[in-house]
């Protein structure tokens, strides 16, 4: 198969995946929100948004553009996906696809009703696909690896599949990086850095590094809007737990009614939840990042000099080559095909 004729079945996905029409993706969400209730109808929407972006034509000839698609030898690629995010794992997947390999997925079952629906309409676009993506219970003698989980089940994978080609991924979060000098839609971008997915995933914030004496009231009232995701009984529940602690241990606080904002030198926070830091130089900043650099998955600031940081507001927007862990995974794969 020719790239040419790969993107064009990748667009037709694109566009089948558009039509779902409105009862079918509410029947999806409904049966989706009952394996997992942190997956609101706004969180699939959002989703199914960063699938239109990775399968879009132009994007996707640049992404592959070189590559041969058939390849000589390919590999039977064992995927375990993760169940954070609605269809999280879906990356992985069209990487496995366009190199040529089969995918052997195991699904989340916290995430085990989008895929297998939206991979079904790419059967009926060609059958080809139907031998090359398939979903098992247990991955049957893989010849590679991708998996994503935490800390706990990374240990578990690197010993079971130590013997393969593998990409482990682990616990990891993102950074928010402030001067002071942000505008209002810079800070309303931070606020869905944050929030956005109920801060459930590794490229949501939790973590700002602030100058001396940084003032968050602006940033509190420019993310006011945010404030119905507090109507979600998950997350409330979270905040009020988060607060009582806070409060139990008598730890100095703000809160604005739905979120949290503590000073901690520790990165990961709780939903509900964003820790602080200050800094006192650039150098410092620098330095404080490079030191965590394994732990952290996006840097976003509006400072050119903050080596590797994205945009206020772009965290869930990653593009085709926006690889987790800065690993990437496509050239991982086509690697494969040499052994």
């Amino acid at each position: 198969m020719e790239n040419s004729q790969l993107v064009n079945i990748l667009n037709d996905w694109r566009i089948r995946i558009n039509d779902i029409n409105h009862i079918k993706f509410s029947e999806l969400c409904r049966k989706t929100q009952a394996k997992n209730g942190w997956f609101t109808e706004e969180s699939i929407r959002l989703a199914f948004r960063g699938i239109n972006r990775f399968l879009d034509p132009k994007k996707l000839s640049k992404w592959i553009n070189g590559n041969s698609v058939l390849r000589q030898n390919p590999k039977e690629v064992g995927i375990v996906m993760a169940g954070n995010i609605p269809i999280v794992g879906f990356h992985d997947m069209l990487c496995t696809v366009v190199t040529g390999h089969t995918a052997q997925i195991k699904l989340s079952s916290q995430d085990d009703v989008l895929i297998p629906y939206i991979v079904n309409l790419l059967f009926d676009i060609s059958s080809e696909f139907s031998d090359r993506i398939r979903f098992v219970n247990k991955l049957k003698s893989p010849q590679a690896i991708i998996a994503t989980g935490s800390n706990n089940s990374s240990r578990y994978f690197e010993y079971y599949f130590s013997s393969v080609p593998h990409i482990i991924r682990k616990n990891r979060t993102s950074v928010g990086i402030l001067s002071g000098n942000e505008s209002k839609d810079e800070l309303y971008g931070l606020g869905q850095d944050i929030l956005q997915y109920f801060g459930l995933g590794c490229r949501n914030i939790s973590k700002l590094l602030v100058p001396e004496k940084y003032d968050f009231r602006l940033f509190y009232d420019t993310i006011e809007p945010l404030q119905p995701v507090v109507l979600h009984h998950k997350y409330a529940n979270n905040y009020d737990y988060n607060k009582s602690i806070l409060l139990i241990n008598t730890l100095n606080f703000l809160d604005n009614g739905f979120l949290l904002i503590h000073e901690s030198n520790q990165l990961v926070s709780p939903i509900s939840v964003v820790f602080y830091e200050t800094y006192k130089s650039g150098k410092a900043l620098l330095s404080y990042l490079d030191q965590n650099k394994k732990s952290i998955q996006c840097v976003v600031s509006g400072d050119d000099h903050v080596p590797g940081s994205i945009p206020f507001g772009s965290t869930q927007t990653p593009e085709l080559w926006d690889y987790s862990d800065n690993v990437n995974t496509l050239e991982f794969l086509l690697g494969l095909h040499q052994n």
